[in-house]
């Protein structure tokens, strides 16, 4: 599955069991629809906490506001609560991240190993070939 987002805080780094360790984040995916014989657009934003468990190097490119495609699977967490009510969480699991904007920088983007990619500025070069 694919999802696309910014993220809502700064991502973090927990320790789970004595060696393993987690970034956890969280991204607001943002959506909208025109609803029949209407022309005010309805908009939708969906909260979704992220876990990324292959390397925890990618925390300090996870900064809130970054734009980021995110490939994984994503499961439900379901419990009952101190009110007797039943409550619901999603949990996107995290197999591959790729960085989309930095914060104030739209030129660059990232891959989960932390390489930076130039993107182009939409200028042409003087010196095609045709």
């Amino acid at each position: 599955m694919e999802i696309i987002g910014r993220l809502t805080k700064d991502a973090v780094v927990a320790k789970a069991g004595k060696e393993r360790q987690v970034v956890n984040f969280s991204i607001a995916v943002n959506d909208s629809y025109r609803t029949k014989n209407s022309t005010a657009r309805v908009r939708i934003v969906t909260y979704i906490e992220c876990s990324y468990w292959l390397s925890t190097g990618v925390a300090q490119y996870l900064k809130k506001g970054t734009a980021v495609e995110l490939f994984g699977r994503i499961g439900l967490n379901v419990y009952i609560g101190n009110d007797s009510q039943a409550h619901g969480s999603l949990t996107f699991h995290t197999s591959n991240i790729k960085i989309i904007a930095f914060v104030g920088d739209a030129q660059k983007s990232t891959n989960a190993t932390g390489a930076v990619l130039e993107q182009p500025s939409g200028k042409e070069p003087d010196d095609l070939p045709f």
